[in-house]
């Protein structure tokens, strides 16, 4: 046993790729000798991934793999052997195959799989040597590696042409400090590798042994092969140069994942830009820089913007004026261009460009931006009508309209991250109200999960209309998600309304809403199958949503069943179901409404819930009626106030008398009078059970 090192050097891979293709690399490489047999137990491994390497590091590994004795499958005993039990010719062929003949026979095994006795003969089969083992895993690790854009390039020889994600140029394989022969893309392995393009002090560098591979690559290499290690470099960097400032960088976590793709010896420098610029709203600035130039903006405590960033360089002159200099000079164009922007969109209105939405294609079947932003407007205005909100309907329509116009400014046409947040700029430099410029930010939350709702009534409402109208839009034209594609987002659609109805407190029921957005839309569509498909998609991803909140599949469908259409009705439904199966009473009570469930089901014609005392001959039946006379009104009145736990706990009672009526009553008595009346008394209790939920879904 021995410690592993190999190493592809290729030249500067994709940035945004590089972390997974180094775990893809070195995970499919380690699984392939762990499934040779050539690792142990104890093996350990170390990815290492920078801009120009993709390599990893395992430690005991084998030089050769224990051999094995297997069972090999022949064939039939019916075909390899005669019916004098001799082997025949394809028995004998299929043995030559394996290094073995005729005498054999005598040996092998018979056993039955299930269909037919079949024939085994017992091999030893020698274990895969490592160059043998490592020459496969390497390459079923480079067939493997999730490459976003392969290319194809030539090789030395002039002839060759080979396919990677860039051009490979060293291959290093070491099993302590053997070389280990291999070869690939035109490269043959060796024990040399190369450091920094400018500050290696020495290049190529002769590796000693597989466990050097690391500390010489970073003492003569000026390299950090780990990408985590180099992550937190940069993470202790940033922190350290910011906190001489009294500031702080901006967290941005694949911001950070790709610059550390970009340098292999991060050193971080501090750069300014003209304070004018932050007139400038600092979102835009901000993306200016990130998404741009990968520099970490600097915050000051309260969160503003400075005018000082940092800048991860990938090398570390004496004097690095140049360096920041020359990056100073390379965003203050950006930086214009955004101050240029804000300054010219600032010039029209947000109503002046409405119009302009009419130009811009939203879908060719649901027509323009412009057709799309009366439909939003329409529904906002409705479901704030439903609230009986007349002000907040007002306000909800003139932001519907306003929402979607910053799309057509030249800030958004740069950076259209920025929507909704430059119409709130916008919006507020008219003099618009908060209401109003907050809603036309907001109106796109929660944009994933775990995002902040609207800050404002009139948000929520916008926002709600906004999901709404793309929901149905979307499920009337037939573009529903399938199980691989989801273009439009639809399940994030369908979570974001929940959320806003719960979590936001807008008591409509869901029902009410998806009828009123069917209303606005013009075009013909069979709108009772769209209505049943958008209820079925939504509830199931509700069910989804609550079951990998932590409550059980049973106590979801019981609650589900009902198809309660207050949202955060269901919320506090589901709280009280789970109190009630805590009950020891809940058990029996389930599975007793299961059995009445299925035998109201059976019973013929509809059975009213009215129970006449006269008809009530058993003490049993006597006592289910009178325990239902004070249960089911204590249970009502729970159910009425909203409290649902209380409202299940009082069903506790009504388990003795319920077990009494099933073990002393006929249901189906001879008497016609006296079935109708028992069955009317299962029809009473099946009602007072299931207001809450279908509490026989809780049955085992």
């Amino acid at each position: 046993m021995s410690n592993l090192l190999v190493e592809l050097f290729v030249e500067e891979l994709p940035p945004k790729a590089l972390n997974k293709l180094g775990q893809a690399f070195s995970q499919t490489l380690f699984d392939s000798l762990q499934t040779q047999g050539l690792t142990a137990a104890s093996s350990a491994i170390t990815p290492y991934a920078s801009p120009r390497r993709l390599a990893v590091h395992i430690t005991d590994v084998a030089a050769k793999a224990d051999d094995k004795a297997v069972a090999q499958k022949l064939m039939p005993a019916s075909v390899g052997l005669d019916a004098d039990g001799n082997a025949t010719p394809a028995l004998l062929k299929k043995l030559a195959a394996l290094g073995a003949d005729a005498s054999v026979v005598n040996q092998l095994k018979r056993e039955h799989d299930g269909k037919a006795e079949v024939l085994f003969l017992d091999l030893t089969v020698a274990g895969a040597t490592l160059p043998e083992g490592l020459q496969k895993a390497l390459d079923e690790a480079i067939a493997k590696l999730p490459i976003p854009k392969v290319m194809t390039y030539q090789l030395q020889d002039g002839w060759s042409n080979v396919n990677f994600v860039r051009p490979a140029h060293g291959l290093v394989a070491l099993h302590g400090s053997e070389i280990i022969p291999l070869n690939t893309l035109g490269l043959t392995a060796g024990n040399q590798t190369q450091g920094h393009r400018f500050e290696a002090t020495q290049n190529p560098i002769m590796l000693r042994n597989a466990d050097s591979y690391a500390e010489q690559l970073q003492q003569d290499g000026a390299v950090i092969a780990g990408f985590k290690e180099r992550r937190d470099e940069i993470t202790r960097q940033l922190e350290a140069a910011a906190s001489k400032l009294h500031l702080r960088p901006i967290e941005d976590e694949a911001l950070l994942d790709e610059v550390t793709a970009l340098v292999e010896r991060p050193n971080v420098l501090v750069g300014q830009f003209e304070a004018e610029f932050l007139a400038v709203p600092q979102e835009c600035l901000i993306l200016t820089m990130k998404a741009n130039q990968k520099y970490f903006p600097l915050l000051d405590a309260q969160g503003k913007l400075t005018n000082q960033f940092l800048i991860v360089s990938n090398i570390s002159p004496a004097d690095p004026s140049a360096v920041i200099g020359g990056n100073e000079r390379v965003v203050r164009p950006r930086l214009a261009d955004a101050k240029f922007f804000f300054e010219q969109d600032r010039k029209k209105t947000l109503e002046s460009r409405i119009p302009g939405l009419g130009k811009v294609v939203y879908h060719n079947k649901l027509g323009s931006q412009g057709e799309r932003i009366a439909r939003v407007s329409g529904i906002a205005n409705l479901i704030a009508t439903a609230l009986g909100d007349p002000a907040l309907a007002a306000q909800a329509s003139q932001a519907a309209q306003l929402a979607k116009a910053d799309l057509v400014t030249d800030m958004v046409g740069e950076f259209p991250e920025l929507q909704g947040i430059m119409g709130r700029y916008y919006a507020q430099h008219e003099g618009l109200s908060d209401d109003i410029a907050y809603a036309i930010e907001d109106h796109y939350r929660p944009r994933f999960a775990g995002d902040e709702l609207p800050r404002n009534r009139v948000g929520l409402v916008v926002a709600l209309a906004d999901k709404l109208e793309t929901l149905v839009g979307m499920f009337s034209i037939g573009e529903k998600p399938t199980g691989e594609k989801d273009p439009f987002a639809l399940r994030r659609h369908a979570i974001g309304i929940l959320r806003l109805l719960n979590d936001g407190n807008i008591a409509l029921g869901l029902d009410t809403l998806l009828a009123q957005a069917l209303s606005v839309f013009q075009h013909q569509f069979d709108r009772d199958a769209t209505l049943q498909a958008l209820d079925e998609f939504i509830y199931d991803r509700l069910a989804g949503n609550l079951r990998d909140a932590g409550h059980s599949a049973q106590e979801v469908e019981a609650v589900l069943a009902l198809k309660p259409q207050l949202i955060a009705d269901i919320f506090k439904r589901l709280n009280a179901v789970q109190a009630f199966a805590a009950l020891t009473e809940a058990p029996s009570l389930a599975a007793a409404n299961k059995r009445v469930g299925n035998i109201l089901k059976k019973a013929e014609g509809i059975i009213e819930p009215n129970i006449n005392p006269a008809l009530l001959q058993e003490d049993a039946e006597r006592a289910l009626a009178q325990a239902l006379g004070q249960v089911q009104p204590q249970a009502q009145q729970a159910f009425a106030a909203g409290n649902y736990t209380e409202s299940l706990k009082a069903l506790a009672a009504l388990k003795a008398p319920v077990d009494a009526f099933f073990d002393h009553v006929m249901v189906n008595a001879d008497d016609p009078a006296l079935k109708s009346n028992r069955l009317a008394m299962l029809a009473t209790l099946h009602q007072a059970m299931n207001q809450v939920a279908d509490l026989s879904r809780l049955a085992a």
